[in-house]
């Protein structure tokens, strides 16, 4: 079946293109940052510029991708309950897309002073690099942030999975349940840093709802069902 009247498969595809998103939360910090020490850190950027300037593209293509994401899973299920599915897209898109590109400023403030730019010459290297610190530490409480809207946001996804009766009900209930190991996550940055990957690593096998729902699409996908028609 074509993805044209398989719109599922559509959805799928699209999910697949938010895997830029780990990449760029995962691989890029390991490489890059060293905790506690800024001036190495600042030497990891110079050296791996390029690196770090895909960071910040991927930033900005995962913030475009969640906008057209959502609009494709509202196509597939408003037919379950539009009010549902307008909720899952400003909760999935409309939020989170302008925190992903607002977010990018502290990166790009990071490069900046890592440059040492001809403005920025009135500061010594370690201040440079301390400042450079604080901007990549502003960044990720940023990803704290939307965090909250990554956990939300599969809430009415996964109910409208649940509802639709041509999705696997299994994957709606892991997709509610999905949601929880970002919150907890986002909380716990905010109000015990120390405890912040322990509660990740602890909750990351729910996370794999969304790696599920994605292959389900991609390979099984699934046809829009209409509005119910209007009764007299």
């Amino acid at each position: 079946m074509s993805s044209t009247r398989n719109p599922g498969r559509v959805a799928g595809f699209l999910y697949l293109l938010l895997l830029a998103a780990p990449l760029r939360l995962v691989y890029i910090p390991s490489k890059l940052i060293v905790t506690g020490n800024a001036t190495a850190t600042a030497n990891n950027i110079a050296a791996h510029e390029l690196l770090f300037r895909f960071g910040i593209v991927a930033d900005l293509f995962t913030g475009v991708m969640a906008l057209f994401l959502t609009l494709a899973l509202y196509r597939l299920l408003k037919g379950v309950d539009q009010g549902l599915a307008v909720l899952m897209v400003i909760l999935g898109s409309l939020m989170v897309t302008p925190i992903y590109f607002l977010n990018t400023l502290n990166d790009a403030a990071a490069l900046l002073l890592v440059r040492g730019a001809d403005f920025l010459s009135v500061f010594e290297k370690p201040q440079r690099d301390a400042l450079a610190m604080l901007f990549l530490r502003l960044q990720h409480h940023g990803v704290r942030v939307n965090e909250i809207f990554w956990g939300l946001w599969l809430i009415p996804f996964g109910i409208l999975v649940f509802r639709s009766r041509f999705l696997p009900r299994i994957l709606g209930v892991w997709l509610i349940l999905n949601s929880l190991p970002y919150l907890a996550t986002s909380v716990t940055g905010l109000l015990s840093p120390q405890y912040e990957a322990t509660v990740w690593n602890i909750g990351f096998p729910l996370t794999l709802g969304e790696l599920a729902i994605m292959l389900w699409l991609l390979i099984k996908g699934a046809k829009v069902q209409p509005l119910p028609a209007a009764t007299s």
